[in-house]
This record gives C-alpha cells, sequence and structure tokens, in this order.
C-alpha cells in the first residue's frame, strides 16, 4: 500500500502507549503532510490515578480530552475526530475503511483480535499493534512488543497478528465491552519508560514503512536491557 498525503490514521486505545503514540503521530503529520485525518478511539476516562504513566490536561474521556488539547496546536493541518466509545464488531466495520493506517494499543487481546479481523476483510491496511507487560506476578515491567500486519490489494504482505501468537487467537479476557467495572480496574500498572518505548517503537516502524524500509513484521524490546530486536518471517499465507 502507498502512503498518500490525505490518508486517515486511526488511534484504537488512548491510554500509557497510545496517548503517546498519539502525541508522537499528530506533530509529525502536521509537519510532513497535507491535511489528513486523526481518529482517536478510546471509551475509557481520564482519572486521578492515571496520572503516573499518562500525559493530559484534564480529567474526562480521553479521546475527547486528547483531541481537543492537540487541535489547539495542531488543528489547522490535522483534523483530530474523537470517538468516546470502545470498539465493537459493528463499530469496527462502519470506522475501519480500505486505505486507513491504524495504530492498536488496547491492553487487552481481545480488542487486537477484534481489530484484527476486520482488517482481514479490507484490501489495503496498515495496522500497527503494540503493547507491554505490566508489572505484576514477578514481571518487571519493562518488556513490550510491536507487531505490524499490512494488507494491499486483497492480499497479506505480513502476517496477521495471530498468526504467531495465539493468545491473541484465542485471548483469554473479555473485550472492553463486557467488562464490569471491577475487571477494569484490574489492569496491571505498567511503566512510563516502558511505554514511551513502544509508543516509540510503533511509529518508527510506521515511519519505515511510510519511507519503504520496512523490512521485519514484530520487533521486541527490553528496556531494562536496551535490547530491540526485530523479527522477519516468512508469510504463511491468507486471503
Amino acid at each position: 500500500m502507498k502512503p498518500e498525503s490525505s490518508r486517515r490514521y486511526v488511534v484504537v486505545g488512548l491510554g500509557g502507549v497510545g496517548g503517546l503514540v498519539l502525541r508522537l503521530l499528530v506533530p509529525f503529520l502536521h509537519q510532513h503532510e497535507g491535511r489528513s485525518t486523526v481518529l482517536c478511539i478510546d471509551g475509557d476516562t481520564f482519572e486521578e490515578r492515571n496520572r503516573a504513566r499518562m500525559f493530559f490536561d484534564e480529567l474526562g474521556p480521553k479521546a475527547t480530552v486528547l483531541a481537543r488539547e492537540l487541535a489547539a496546536p495542531y488543528g489547522d493541518r490535522v483534523n483530530l475526530l474523537p470517538v468516546d466509545e470502545y470498539l465493537t464488531p459493528q463499530r469496527a466495520g462502519r470506522i475501519l475503511r480500505d486505505g486507513d493506517v491504524v495504530f492498536c494499543t488496547p491492553d487487552n487481546h481481545a480488542s487486537r483480535f477484534l481489530l484484527e479481523r476486520r482488517c482481514r476483510r479490507l484490501s489495503d491496511v496498515a495496522l500497527f499493534s503494540g503493547g507491554n507487560d505490566g508489572v505484576e506476578e514477578g514481571r518487571t515491567g519493562t518488556f513490550g512488543n510491536v507487531q505490524i500486519y499490512l494488507r494491499a490489494d486483497g492480499r497479506d504482505v505480513t502476517n496477521p497478528l495471530s498468526a504467531y501468537h495465539p493468545e491473541i487467537a484465542t485471548p483469554g479476557e473479555k473485550p472492553p465491552t463486557q467488562q464490569g467495572c471491577g475487571a477494569a480496574l484490574a489492569s496491571a500498572p505498567q511503566l512510563l519508560f516502558t511505554n514511551a518505548a513502544v509508543a516509540s517503537a510503533l511509529v518508527g516502524a510506521f515511519y519505515a514503512w511510510r519511507e519503504g524500509a520496512l523490512d521485519y513484521e514484530e520487533a521486541y524490546l527490553d528496556v531494562l536491557t536496551g535490547r530491540h530486536v526485530p523479527v522477519r518471517r516468512n508469510l504463511l499465507g491468507g486471503a
């Protein structure tokens, strides 16, 4: 898929990683592309307890708060559209369309699988997905990964997210639209530095794709060891 200046960009999940992706992406588009549209999608709200790992000016719906904040300096060329809802299969079908560049940063695999399924029905799409471990169960929270799923002319260019990740193919948790408040509050604490590293790796992969230089479909990183390992794979096959 050839990048175009009029392309739409969709950021799904505006928490610790996604909020940083949005803050990096929008200034870049403002400087290097013509008029563009960025959809900011998240059904969650900013709360005081989020300030340890997220940046925001005010409390309220994440999509609306960030879209309003970034529209002030960049709205003359970047049209930021907030969607204060979690994605469902029906919403994904209405919102995502051919030619979109999608950044997938939710904190659950069910949402990643939902986005993958929608993208597999499109002819041309670029999906950049990223996440990281939480600080729990003996984990340091310093590990993260990035995946790239590309389709062009109705065919897979890279493997779908779930091809090498059974935890995405059969997610053990429910999507946010089916979780109660208690489940949402139980998400593991994340390390701000890891969020920043994953966000940087995501927009870095996007930039490499934009420049025609992307030659990997996944990368693993660990901020504790300084490792950033790109992974190249053969295409397993797809529609």
